[in-house]
C-alpha cells in the first residue's frame, strides 16, 4: 500500500492513522512504543519518527511506503 502526503514528512503515528491501520493516536502510540512496527526493516520504538518518500513501514504485517514531494534541502 502506498500513502501519498502533501508536506516532505510525516511522523510515525500519523501515519499509522493515515494508513488506516489504526483507529487513534493512543492506538498508534502503544503499538509503536509496543515494537510492533517496523520502519525500513528495523524495529522502531519512536512515535514523532519522522517519515520521507520512499521510507517504508509495517504494522500486522501490512507494509506502507510513503510518497512525498522530494526534500528541498538548501544551504544557506
Amino acid at each position: 500500500m502506498e500513502i501519498s502526503i502533501k508536506d516532505e514528512f510525516i511522523k510515525l503515528g500519523q501515519a499509522l492513522k493515515l494508513a488506516g491501520l489504526v483507529d487513534s493516536g493512543i492506538e498508534a502510540k502503544l503499538a509503536v512504543q509496543n515494537g510492533e512496527v517496523y520502519v525500513n526493516g528495523e524495529i522502531d520504538t519512536r512515535r514523532g519518527k519522522k517519515l520521507y518518500n520512499g521510507d517504508k513501514f509495517s504494522f500486522n504485517g501490512e507494509e506502507v511506503i510513503i510518497k512525498a514531494p522530494p526534500r528541498t534541502d538548501v544551504d544557506l
